[in-house]
């Protein structure tokens, strides 16, 4: 790996240093509320209370149900009533009278609430006791008479009272590119929940977004358009793009079906995808894990209806695999109104922490959409400057990254500066890397040289198969059916051993499907 050190060293040299991430929140800021009634919750919260030296005063702990769901009377009683109290107990907040004669929060020493397992995580749906009225003049048919939501999502407006739990709210910090310490929203708390389904996996949630930190969050994004929605698939569009910016090497999926049965996902540090009702793809290998600290979100409007089993739904299956952060839907939020992914990308890699890019992608409050992982956890603080802590596990993803900024508008040097690199080096990384930036560019020959020489390179089976899916997808998108069938059938023979051999055969059943068996006769 000698070329590869020699680059890095050269671009290290020759690159400036890029701005700063924007400020962390202060822990003081935060609050933790666990359910006193689940032990677990409890070991949880004070867990993540050491882990971001958050104050032990600031800690919250409350008799609740031990449901996921519960009744809006449920949540008045049990989570909003009390922690109401506690806030005016613990003077955090000060509060006043609008012109409406509603009680607000004028300012708030709380801007993060941490929600952790053993919380009910919605509130079902209230009939009302009278007809109700005609939805209000802009308001869409299809959100008047909802009141389910998420416990999160209604936890945003704690200090407001008087407002209608019908429908949703608009987020004042949607699309805002200002800190929250600097927002002058009092009125708002970012709300972020660490839950899945053991307590084991909550708390290597909490304990990777810390050391990912240090390092930063290098390797593979896997984007997987499904083309189902125009809406939808340009923000994973509008990502691929931003990656392309900054050097993340990103595979893509333009194909109508979600990726294979076992589509070998190594060292993915990012995946957005849709749309499909429960776990498919590489989620369907159980050896399949994320890379440390990863971010990942699959869009479907029932997500994360339910975090206790991993085999159903997206939320509860992608951290199961490893995942330290997501975000989904407890009920149908339609697709404007949920997490608009792009915005969210675009702010985690300026480096906001989960909340704050979460929160600024989020169109609306009191509806359904949550936010799991650390909410302090900023995975791209170190992308602009390429600070932190060096793991020599990330270097080749850190030389991409550095030579795309060096030479963005050069687009010859980046390609010969990489492609020495890969050579030297022997390094399959490298290789598909710029084979993933000529297929981007359209240059697909020059692409399946770069990917043939990556299948060469890597030591590991899987990223081999993964080369020759992306020459059969080349030959699938160019018209070439046999060619590409072909080569899918090769696979399983050349690597009868491996489990991502599936992902082609479950291609070929979309290419190649066998023959229907004939119809049995009449008797």
């Amino acid at each position: 790996m000698k070329g590869l050190s020699l680059l890095l060293l050269a671009l290290v040299l020759l690159s400036t240093r890029a701005a700063a991430a924007p400020p962390p929140i202060s822990p003081a800021s935060v609050a933790v509320l666990y359910n006193t009634s689940d032990a677990d919750s409890e070991k949880i919260a004070r867990a993540y209370l050491a882990a971001r030296a958050i104050p032990e005063s600031n800690l919250i702990g409350l008799p609740m149900p031990v449901t996921p769901e519960i009744s809006r009377q449920q949540f008045e009683t049990t989570i909003r009533g009390p922690l109401v109290a506690v806030f005016n107990q613990r003077r955090w907040w000060q509060r006043t009278k609008d012109k409406n004669g509603n009680i607000v929060t004028a300012s708030n020493k709380i801007s993060v609430l941490v929600t952790i397992r053993g919380v009910p995580l919605k509130i079902a749906h209230q009939a009302p006791a009278t007809p109700p009225p005609p939805a209000a003049p802009g308001v869409a048919a299809h959100f008047a008479n909802h009141n389910e939501a998420a416990v999160d999502s209604e936890l945003c407006t704690l200090g407001v009272d008087g407002l209608p739990i019908e429908g949703p709210l608009r987020n004042q910090y949607f699309q805002s590119t200002t800190p929250f310490s600097e927002a002058k929203l009092p009125f708002l708390l970012l709300v972020g929940r660490i839950d899945a389904h053991t307590p084991d996996v909550c708390l290597r949630m909490i304990r990777d977004a810390i050391a990912t930190e240090r390092t930063g969050l290098w390797g593979r994004a896997y984007v997987d358009i499904a083309k189902k929605i125009p809406e939808g698939d340009k923000w994973l569009e509008n990502i691929i793009t931003a990656n392309t910016q900054c050097g993340i090497p990103t595979v893509v999926d333009r194909n109508p079906e979600t990726l294979p049965t076992n589509y070998p996902m190594t060292q993915a540090s990012l995946y957005y995808g849709w749309y499909s009702g429960t776990r498919d793809g590489p989620l369907r290998n159980p050896n399949f894990m994320f890379k440390r600290g990863a971010v990942a979100i699959h869009i479907h409007s029932f997500s994360a209806t339910q975090l206790r089993n991993p085999e159903a739904n997206w939320s509860a299956a992608l951290l199961a695999h490893g995942a330290a952060a997501t975000v989904g839907n407890v009920y149908e939020p339609y697709l404007g109104p949920s997490h608009n992914l792009d915005v969210l990308h675009e702010r985690l890699l300026a480096g906001f922490s989960l909340a704050e890019a979460s929160y600024m992608a989020l169109p609306v409050l009191s509806w359904q959409s949550i936010v799991l992982g650390d909410p302090l956890y900023r995975p791209f603080a170190h992308l602009k400057s390429q600070g932190g802590e060096v793991d020599p596990a990330d270097r080749e993803f850190r030389a991409i990254n550095v030579a795309k900024v060096r030479w963005k508008d050069d687009s010859a040097s980046l390609q010969a500066r990489l492609r020495e690199a890969a050579l030297l080096g022997n390094s399959g990384t490298l290789y598909e890397a710029l084979g993933l930036i000529m297929l981007d560019r359209g240059l697909t020959n020059d692409a399946m040289t770069l990917f043939n020489s990556a299948r060469i390179s890597f030591p590991q089976p899987a990223d081999q198969i993964r080369q020759e899916l992306h020459l059969a997808d080349i030959d699938r998108a160019a018209g070439r059916k046999a060619a590409a069938v072909t080569r899918l059938r090769e696979i399983p023979r050349n690597f009868m051993t491996v489990p991502e051999r599936v992902a082609a055969t479950a291609l070929l059943q979309i290419l190649d499907p066998p023959p229907k068996p004939p119809a049995k006769p009449a008797p």
